[in-house]
C-alpha cells in the first residue's frame, strides 16, 4: 500500500505544525467550555439597582410616597444641592441618576401644571431607563387620581398610588434546552471543538493533497499499475486514521474533564455527533485539498472556513441570541446542524428524551453534507488526474 504509506509519511512530516494547532485549540476549547458553563449557571432576570440622588425641596405625602417607590429599585445617595457637586458625583459614578423636585411641584402636577423636575443622568446607563419608567408611572397615576377623584386628599392619592404600584406579576422563564451546569460545560466544549477541529482537519488533510497533486507525483501515480479505486481507498484509509487521531485528541480531553458527570451529561450522544461531524470535515478537507495548491494560502482558507462557520452557526454565541436571518444562512453549513444537535443533547440531561429523533435528524443532515462533499471531491479529483 504505497499511497497509504506516503500519506502517513506526509502526516508525520507535518506533525509539528498539526500538533501545535491541536494543543492550542484543545486548550481554547477547555477555556471556552469553563466560561460557557459559568455564564450559564444562572438563567433568569435580576434588576440592577441604580444609584439615585433624590433632592426634594418640598415634603408632601406624594413626594414621600415617591421616595418609597424609588427605594424598591434604587440605592439613595445623599448629595448637596450644588451644581458642581452634582456634576462631580455623576462624573465619578457616585450616582447615575439625580432628580431634583422643585418647591410647589406636587400641587402644580396635580393641577396639570407645567412645572418640571430637574433630571441629570449618566448617559447610556441601562438601569436609569427603569427609574425613568417609575417616575413617569408614579406621577401619571397621581394626576389620574387627582383628575377623576378631586375630593381625594394628597395622602389618599399617595395611598392609592402605593397600592397600585405594589401589584406585581410573577414571571417564569423557560429554557428551550434545560440543562445542568455540568451539561453546559460539555456542550460548550463540544460546540467550540467545531472551530478547532475544522482548522486542524483542513490543514492536516489538505497538506497531503498539496503533495499528491504535484505534477510529478501525480503523473507517477497515474502511470503506476495501481488502480484508481485502490488509490482512493488508500487515501481514504489514511484520512480516516488521521481524523480518528484528531477526534481522539479533542474528544478524549472532553471525556476526561467531564469524567465525574457522565450520568448527568449523555456523553455518548456528544461523541456520536462529533464522529459524524469529523467524517463531514474529512470530506470538506478532501475537497479543499483538490482545489488548493498553495500551501501558504491553506492556513488562511482554514481560518476563514473555521471561524466563519463557527460564528454563523452558534459555536461561540448561543443560537438563541442570534438573528434568525443569520441562522438561516448558517443552516447551509454542517457546523450549524452539529451545534444544533449538541444543544438538543444538552436538554437530554434534564430527562427530555423526546428530542432523540431530532438529534438523529440533525446528524443525518451532517452525513448528507459529508456525502455531497465527498462526491464533489471525487469528481474534481478525477478531472485533475485527466488533465495532469
Amino acid at each position: 500500500m504505497p499511497i497509504f504509506k506516503l500519506c502517513l509519511k506526509i502526516f508525520r512530516k507535518n506533525w509539528s505544525s498539526i500538533g501545535v494547532f491541536l494543543v492550542i485549540f484543545v486548550s481554547l476549547s477547555c477555556i471556552f467550555a469553563f466560561s460557557y458553563s459559568q455564564s450559564s449557571l444562572s438563567k433568569g432576570f435580576t434588576q440592577e439597582r441604580a444609584k439615585v440622588a433624590l433632592i426634594s425641596k418640598e415634603k408632601t405625602p406624594l413626594t414621600e410616597g415617591f421616595r418609597m417607590a424609588l427605594a424598591k429599585n434604587a440605592d439613595f445617595v445623599t448629595l448637596p444641592d450644588q451644581t458642581e457637586k452634582m456634576q462631580d458625583a455623576l462624573f465619578f459614578r457616585k450616582v447615575t441618576y439625580i432628580l431634583v423636585i422643585p418647591k410647589g411641584f406636587t400641587k402644580d402636577a396635580l393641577n396639570d401644571g407645567t412645572m418640571k423636575m430637574e433630571k441629570r443622568v449618566v448617559p447610556g446607563s441601562a438601569e436609569n431607563a427603569y427609574i425613568d419608567s417609575i417616575v413617569r408611572q408614579y406621577w401619571h397615576l397621581a394626576t389620574v387620581y387627582a383628575a377623576h377623584e378631586p375630593n381625594l386628599s394628597e395622602t389618599q392619592i399617595a395611598d392609592h398610588v402605593k397600592r397600585d404600584l405594589s401589584t406585581s406579576t410573577p414571571v417564569v422563564m423557560h429554557d428551550q434546552h434545560a440543562a445542568s451546569a455540568d451539561s453546559n460545560f460539555i456542550t460548550g466544549y463540544f460546540n467550540f471543538v467545531a472551530y478547532g477541529l475544522t482548522i486542524v482537519m483542513i490543514v492536516g488533510i489538505a497538506a497531503v493533497f498539496i503533495v499528491l497533486n504535484r505534477q510529478d507525483i501525480n503523473r507517477r501515480i497515474i502511470c503506476s499499475p495501481i488502480h484508481s479505486i485502490s488509490v482512493n481507498l488508500q487515501i481514504f484509509l489514511a484520512i480516516i486514521i488521521f481524523a480518528l487521531f484528531c477526534w481522539t485528541g479533542f474528544s478524549g480531553l472532553g471525556i476526561f474533564l467531564n469524567l465525574k458527570n457522565q450520568i448527568t451529561a449523555p456523553i455518548g450522544y456528544y461523541l456520536l455527533n462529533s464522529v459524524v461531524f469529523t467524517l463531514c470535515l474529512s470530506s470538506i478537507s478532501y475537497l479543499i485539498g483538490n482545489l488548493v495548491s498553495n500551501r501558504q494560502a491553506l492556513s488562511a482558507i482554514a481560518n476563514v472556513i473555521g471561524l466563519g462557520s463557527a460564528f454563523l452557526s452558534g459555536a461561540f454565541v448561543p443560537q438563541e441570541l442570534m438573528n434568525q436571518t443569520v441562522l438561516k444562512i448558517a443552516s447551509f453549513t454542517p457546523t450549524y446542524w452539529y451545534v444544533t444537535a449538541n444543544n438538543r443533547i444538552a436538554g437530554l440531561g434534564a430527562g427530555n428524551w423526546a428530542e432523540t429523533k431530532s438529534i438523529l435528524n440533525d446528524m443525518a443532515i451532517v452525513l448528507a453534507f459529508a456525502v455531497a462533499f465527498l462526491i464533489l471531491s471525487l469528481v474534481i479529483g478525477k478531472r485533475r488526474r485527466m488533465y495532469a
